[in-house]
């Protein structure tokens, strides 16, 4: 599959590439350029803040801010 880079810096994602990773109107895409030359782009579908409340502390064992950064 190929798409093309119109003047402005566009381009479409063909509609196979779109379906595949779920991507829908407002789909951000993060761009990723390696050091052999290759670029990885892919669907940034989460926020970090989705995962609120997905890990429990165990019991006894809460942290503070003020411990979780000693180096300030």
């Amino acid at each position: 599959m190929e798409s093309t880079l119109t003047s402005k810096g566009q381009t479409t994602v063909p509609m196979q590439i779109r379906d595949h990773i779920g991507a829908v109107a407002g789909t951000r895409l993060v761009w990723h350029a390696m050091p052999d030359g290759s670029i990885v782009v892919r669907a940034k579908t989460r926020s970090v803040l989705d995962l609120v409340g997905s890990l429990k502390a165990p019991k006894g064992k809460r942290v503070t801010v003020k411990d979780m950064n000693p180096w300030r």
